[in-house]
């Protein structure tokens, strides 16, 4: 699915929403967790999701490359896992694992936080500054099947213009993934 820009509940220049999740660590993470970011990245995602399977490599190696500019980026699984097994949270667990993540995986089980932010896909990206101002939201990239064939490296685009201190010139980007598995 492609989200659409139009009718989004949050805007740019709107303060993040809060949230206060376990994560696969063993730890729980609320908002306040990442106050001290030039750039916070919340990730909607899930295992299952083949548009996520392409992206997951990139986003740990955007993580690492900028994770010492003050970026830092946090993915929460909202899917309903009754409906979608493979998106439980042991599942998550294990997915963290083996592809060693190296930023926070949170389980939003009642599904509250997606709603909040009124995520509707799989992948979607909500970017924001050192102040929790929604500054970018959309996609990752272009290319989900081909990181060689990328063109616009719409995330990493707005994570530079963020660290730098600046604004991304393309903040809305339509979400390219799967659906949401709602309850």
């Amino acid at each position: 699915m492609e989200r659409k820009l139009d009718g989004m509940k949050l805007k740019l220049g709107d303060e993040a929403p809060y949230f206060n999740l376990p994560g696969t660590d063993g730890k729980r993470y609320s908002l306040h967790d990442f106050d001290n970011h030039k750039a916070l990245a919340v990730l909607f995602t899930c295992n299952h999701c083949p548009y996520v399977q392409g992206w997951d490599e990139r986003l740990v190696t955007l993580q690492s490359r900028f994770v010492d500019d003050g970026f830092q980026l946090v993915a929460i699984c909202s899917n309903d896992q009754e409906s979608y097994p493979e998106d439980s949270f042991d599942n998550m667990v294990k997915k963290s694992k083996s592809q060693d993540f190296v930023f926070p995986y949170l389980h939003d089980e009642n599904q509250s936080v997606a709603k909040a932010y009124d995520a509707a896909c799989t992948p979607e990206v909500y970017l924001f500054d050192s102040e929790l101002k929604l500054k970018y939201h959309g996609r990752i990239d272009d290319n989900y099947k081909d990181e060689k064939m990328v063109s616009s490296k719409d995330l990493e685009t707005a994570v530079v213009s963020l660290i730098e201190g600046g604004e991304p010139n393309n903040p809305l980007t339509p979400a390219i993934g799967c659906s949401i598995k709602w309850k």
